[in-house]
């Protein structure tokens, strides 16, 4: 179990005073672009133990009087479908998600804005799926020039052509399912409508990562690198914040780049009084000083390295990224000194699969031998490899709750019996080549069994005890693995390695 190394409480305390702070500086509003995830930030769970994942969900019931919510997400992301990995679900569907999520926490969202649209008709149906059921949607076009005319942005061709999102509290969070959503410009263009209407108001950013208190080579700050890889997002000392105020801060390349056209942007719509001096300036992040274990937290963020490494390496076996992705954080990863054997949960992983080599299970005209390893909070290794009956990652979670509710390891909590029937349904009614069952499958039959079977029920009872624990298999998991997996709340690395030539396979 990782050591806890960061404090929730006196985070939320100090971010929220901070906004309170910032928001008072501009008199009427602050439009407070949110970075990163709104809710179930997992990542920062990971790399910062102790971390609450709905840190910022709670940050807003704090605010909850002075806060409304805008959700932007850029029209091409809807069109392109883009996912994020970790729910598994498109920008378009997550932007949903977080409608209802929100409103679970007492938290309704005030508009949704289309940002960059051009009349694409899967927007086109988004909108509509939004608007007829009482969301209200703004869409905004793509502003000629864009970022660098600033003669046109700052102009009724630019920001004023945009449809004005009516708010009414004075704080205006402003956020996204994802990177480039078109948060910035959408607060530059509420600012800029505002300062026409006479209404005194300014832009903030509260971004996560990097933390610009920490060290560029602290691995906290390092992991994010790793985390972005693919959007080539790189740390640096943002020499703007360096020049005028003598500290040193770290910022990302992205913020650094665009930092003077941002600047001569609010230039023409502030206060000068009310201009930023550097990009570390727009922001509002206290995370790094509720950092309380700096040891625990440098333990934590480079097993996260080494989790994006593998992640990196699948996504460029299934052609989703390029090969300069992988390399990055190949670098990054000796840059910190560790390798993928410091991994505690890959070697028996790998050991289990060469196990099942021994006897192999038939598909098709492939030889399946497949192994997973979990790490259970005590630090012990379960292993479990691939039979005819069941897949890798179910024999190990069945393994290990075996194993946390004291039961004997040669036990069955499924018979033979119920599988084999469940086997046959795949075969002979749905027409599936391969029977065994994936997780999501034999969760449900074990808990099926449960009224009859005493020491099922007991069994199902641990899978609580897993979340938060580390897995590696030794193949990329089918969809009904990868789903069982992620609800459990189990942090899964894998080979970017097939278990069959077929190019389709069941999931």
């Amino acid at each position: 179990m990782l050591k806890i190394g960061f404090d929730s409480e006196k985070y939320l305390a100090e971010q929220s005073a901070a906004i309170l702070e910032r928001a008072g500086k501009f008199g009427d509003k602050l439009y407070l672009e949110f970075g990163g995830k709104l809710i179930c930030d997992y990542h920062a769970a990971r790399v910062l133990p102790g971390f609450d994942p709905d840190a910022k969900i709670k940050l807003l019931q704090r605010l909850k009087d002075k806060v409304d919510i805008v959700i932007c997400i850029y029209a091409g992301a809807i069109e392109e479908k883009k996912m994020r990995a970790d729910f598994g679900l498109s920008y378009d569907a997550d932007t949903m998600r977080t409608i209802d999520d929100l409103r679970d926490w007492g938290l309704d969202v005030k508009a949704v804005v289309v940002t960059r649209y051009r009349d694409q008709p899967s927007v086109k149906g988004f909108i509509n799926r939004l608007s007829r059921r009482g969301i209200r949607v703004y869409t905004h076009r793509p502003i000629e020039g864009y970022p660098t005319d600033v003669e046109t942005i700052v102009s009724d061709r630019g920001y004023g052509a945009n449809e004005y999102i009516e708010t009414d509290r004075p704080i205006v969070v402003v956020t996204g399912p994802g990177p480039n959503s078109g948060k910035m410009g959408t607060c530059l263009s509420q600012v800029y409508h505002d300062f026409q209407r006479g209404v005194k108001a300014g832009y903030a950013k509260f971004e996560t990562f990097p933390v610009w208190s920490l060290p560029l080579k602290h691995p906290v700050n390092v992991a994010y690198e790793a985390a972005t890889a693919d959007l080539g997002d790189i740390n640096m000392v943002d020499s703007f914040h360096l020049e005028s105020r003598g500290e040193t801060a770290v910022n990302y390349n992205r913020d650094i780049e665009i930092f003077p056209v941002v600047k001569r942007i609010c230039a023409r719509i502030m206060e000068p009084e009310q201009l930023y001096v550097s990009p570390t300036d727009m922001g509002v992040n206290r995370i790094g000083f509720a950092i309380t274990d700096d040891d625990a937290v440098r333990y934590a963020a480079r097993q996260e390295i080494i989790r994006r490494h593998f992640r990196a390496m699948r996504n460029y076996a299934e052609g989703e990224v390029e090969a300069c992705v992988p390399e990055r954080i190949k670098l990054l990863m000796d840059e910190q000194g560790i390798t993928e054997m410091d991994r505690k949960v890959v070697a028996p992983a790998r050991e289990a699969a060469a196990a099942a080599m021994k006897n192999p299970v038939k598909y098709g005209h492939d030889n399946i031998f497949c192994g997973a390893a979990l790490e259970l909070p005590d630090g012990t290794i379960i292993t479990g490899k691939n039979t005819p009956l069941l897949h890798a990652a179910s024999s190990c979670i069945i393994n290990a709750i075996k194993y946390l509710a004291g039961l004997p390891s040669d036990l069955h909590l499924l018979s033979p019996q119920i599988i084999e029937s469940v086997g046959k349904l795949k075969h002979d009614v749905f027409a599936e080549k391969q029977i065994s069952l994936a997780l999501g499958e034999t969760l449900t039959a074990l808990s099926v069994s449960t009224p009859s079977n005493p020491a099922a029920a007991l069994a199902l009872a641990q899978l609580d005890k897993l979340r938060g624990c580390e897995m590696h298999i030794s193949h990329i998991p089918p969809a009904g693995d990868e789903t069982g997996l992620r609800k459990l709340g189990i942090n899964l690395t894998s080979e970017p390695v097939f278990t069959s030539r077929n190019l389709f396979m069941e999931q």
